[in-house]
C-alpha cells in the first residue's frame, strides 16, 4: 500500500455529531473496553461488576449484549457519512474516478482486515485468513452499498436492501436452522474459505480442521453486512437533506424505534445471533445504531452542546488508524520497560496497569495527529 492511497483532509464542512460518536464506539474499542476488563475482573465477585463484565463481551450465541454493538455501529457509521461524501460525484456522467476510489478502498480494507485479524504478516501462506475481520466486512459493505449509491434511484436502493435482508433470512430459515453446527452460513463459510478460515488449526503434518469453538461466518452473511451499511447510509440521507433540525431528530428516533421493534418481533421466528449476523439481529442493531444517530444529533448537531464530548474526535477522525493501532501493535514492552517498578507494589493488578498504558500511549499518538490536523482517510 503506497502512502498515495492515503490524503489529508481538514476538519472543516464535517457532520459533528457523526465524528463524535465514532469517536464513541472506537473508544469503546481501543482504550475502555480492554482497559475496564482488565480491572473489573478482579471485582467479578461484586454483583454490578459482573453483570458490566458481561455486558462488555460477546453473546456466546443467540441474545444481544452491549459489546455486541460495536461491529454494527462501526458499519453503519461508514454508510452514514457516504451521502455527504459521494454527493459530488453523484450527478457527474463520468463515474471511472469514483469507481477506482471505491475499488482501491475496497482492496485496502480489505488488506488491512488480513493484516489485523487474518495472519498476513506471519508471511505463511498456510497460515493466511482470508475473511475475518471488521475492516473486511466494512469493505464488502462499503463497495455495494457505494455502487447502490451512485447507479440506484432512493427506491430501488430501498428495494435492493429489503431484497438482501429478506433473502438471507429465506436462506437461513429454508436451508438450514440457527444452531452453530447447522446454520446454513457456517456451511457457505466451511465450503468456500476451507482451510483459510479463521479459526482453522493447521497439523504439523498438513492436516487441518475447523476449530468447534470459532462460529462467526462471513461469505453469505455479507449480504446483511451490506443492509447494515445500507441503514447507515439512510440515516445519513436523512440528516443531510433535512432542513429542520428537531424534526430531523424525529425522524431518527422513529426510524431506530421501528427498527428496534421490527428485529424483536422477527426474533420469535429468526434468533437475534450476531455471529452469523441474522436479518433479526440486523434489524435490532440498526434500530439501536439510528437510536444513538438521534441521541448525538439532538445533542451536538440541534442543542449545539459540545462540552466534554469534542475530545471523542480523536478517535473518530483517524478511526482506521486507532483501529489499525489497537489491533496490531502492542506498546505493553514500552509500558514495562517504564512501570515495571510498580509490580511488586500492585501485584495482580500489575497487568491491567499495562493494558491502561498500552491503550494510554495510543491515545496519546492519536492525540498528537489530532493537533497536527492529520486525518488519514483511505
Amino acid at each position: 500500500m503506497a502512502i498515495e492511497h492515503f490524503t489529508l483532509q481538514k476538519t472543516s464542512g464535517r457532520l459533528a455529531s457523526l465524528d463524535v460518536l465514532r469517536g464513541f464506539d472506537l473508544f469503546m474499542l481501543v482504550f475502555f473496553q480492554p482497559v475496564f476488563v482488565a480491572l473489573a475482573k478482579h471485582w467479578a465477585h461484586i454483583p454490578f461488576f459482573k453483570f458490566m463484565l458481561h455486558q462488555f463481551s460477546h453473546e456466546g450465541w443467540i441474545g444481544f449484549r452491549a459489546w455486541d454493538l460495536v461491529m454494527p455501529l462501526f458499519l453503519f457509521m461508514v454508510g452514514t457519512a457516504m451521502p455527504f461524501s459521494f454527493e459530488k460525484y453523484k450527478d457527474n456522467p463520468d463515474k471511472s474516478i469514483v469507481h477506482k476510489k471505491i475499488i482501491r478502498r475496497f482492496v485496502i480494507l480489505f488488506i488491512l482486515g488480513m493484516v489485523v485479524q487474518g495472519n498476513l504478516l506471519s508471511l505463511d501462506p498456510l497460515q493466511f485468513r482470508f475473511y475475518s475481520n471488521t475492516l473486511q466486512a466494512i469493505a464488502v459493505g462499503y463497495l455495494f452499498a457505494a455502487f447502490f449509491l451512485l447507479h440506484l434511484s432512493h427506491k430501488n436502493q430501498y428495494i435492493i436492501t429489503a431484497a438482501l435482508l429478506i433473502g438471507y433470512w429465506a436462506l437461513l430459515t429454508f436451508f438450514g436452522d440457527f444452531t452453530p453446527e447447522g446454520n446454513f452460513a457456517e456451511k457457505v463459510d466451511r465450503v468456500v474459505l476451507g482451510r483459510f478460515r479463521d479459526g482453522v488449526t493447521v497439523n504439523p503434518d498438513g492436516t487441518w480442521q475447523f476449530s468447534p469453538d470459532y462460529r462467526y461466518t462471513w461469505i453469505l452473511s455479507s449480504m446483511t453486512f451490506i443492509v447494515t451499511v445500507m441503514l447507515g447510509v439512510f440515516a445519513g440521507r436523512i440528516m443531510k437533506n433535512g432542513v429542520n433540525k428537531k424534526k430531523t431528530c424525529v425522524t431518527l428516533l422513529v426510524w431506530g424505534i421501528a427498527l428496534t421493534v421490527a428485529g424483536l418481533l422477527m426474533s420469535f421466528q429468526t434468533p437475534i445471533i450476531k455471529k452469523i449476523w441474522t436479518s433479526s439481529m440486523t434489524l435490532y442493531s440498526g434500530g439501536l445504531s439510528f437510536l444513538l444517530m438521534a441521541l448525538f444529533y439532538y445533542i451536538i448537531d440541534y442543542k449545539k452542546k459540545t462540552k466534554g464530548l469534542n475530545w471523542l474526535k480523536i478517535y473518530g477522525m483517524n478511526s482506521i488508524v486507532a483501529y489499525l493501532l489497537g489491533g496490531v501493535i502492542n506498546f505493553r514492552s514500552v509500558a514495562s520497560s517504564l512501570l515495571w517498578g510498580f509490580e511488586k507494589h500492585i501485584g495482580d493488578y500489575y497487568p491491567a496497569l499495562l493494558t491502561f498504558a498500552n491503550f494510554l500511549i495510543i491515545f496519546f499518538i492519536l492525540q498528537m495527529m489530532y493537533r497536527a490536523k492529520l486525518f488519514i482517510k483511505i
